[in-house]
């Protein structure tokens, strides 16, 4: 440990552990997706009718497939941002960016499972992977003199970038999974 202070590196636990946090909240989400579909969109309709209707035309025809193949689609990306940062002993802004989405995506389960005062895709564990891993490796980065400061632009580009990933997963997803 006192080596890894000296040159400021870190283990591969706080870089290529995003990918396996990431693997495991995502498993949830694959697994509960579609059950949660079928069960909550049609309450969710009625719930919020200022919700454009292809919103919800098009979370119905996200079947597990589907979905799964989106999944598959982030891991590509997850992946890349996991090893960049391995790569770059955690310094990586693509890592670091990466990184604080995935944790925002965890407070995001946990705002939707408030709204919808049920348990959505994702709001088992991100309390108990997401939230704390990431807290985790921003404590461990910082530490080391490694985690950059969060601007807000940072923020708003992280987000910017999560919803470009989302939009591209699906969209392979679509072309994948072509409904027949």
């Amino acid at each position: 440990m006192e080596e890894q202070q000296r040159t400021g590196t870190v283990p591969a636990g706080v870089t290529l552990g995003l990918f396996a946090a990431w693997a495991l909240h995502d498993a949830e989400e694959t697994a509960m997706m579609p059950h949660w579909i079928r069960t909550h969109v049609p309450e969710l309709r009625k719930s919020a009718p200022r919700v454009p209707e292809a919103v919800w035309t098009r979370l119905e025809a996200t079947d597990g497939r589907r979905f799964a193949a989106a999944v598959g689609a982030m891991a590509v990306l997850v992946g890349a941002a996991a090893a960049e940062g391995h790569r770059t002993g955690g310094r990586s802004a693509t890592y670091q960016t990466a990184l604080g989405a995935f944790g925002a995506h965890g407070v995001v389960h946990l705002a939707q499972a408030a709204a919808t005062r049920s348990l959505t895709p994702g709001a088992l564990t991100s309390p108990l992977v997401v939230i704390p891993f990431t807290a985790w490796v921003r404590g461990r980065l910082r530490a080391q003199g490694i985690l950059r400061p969060t601007r807000p632009r940072d923020i708003a580009a992280g987000a910017l970038g999560a919803v470009a990933a989302l939009a591209v997963s699906h969209g392979v997803a679509q072309l994948l999974v072509r409904r027949r």
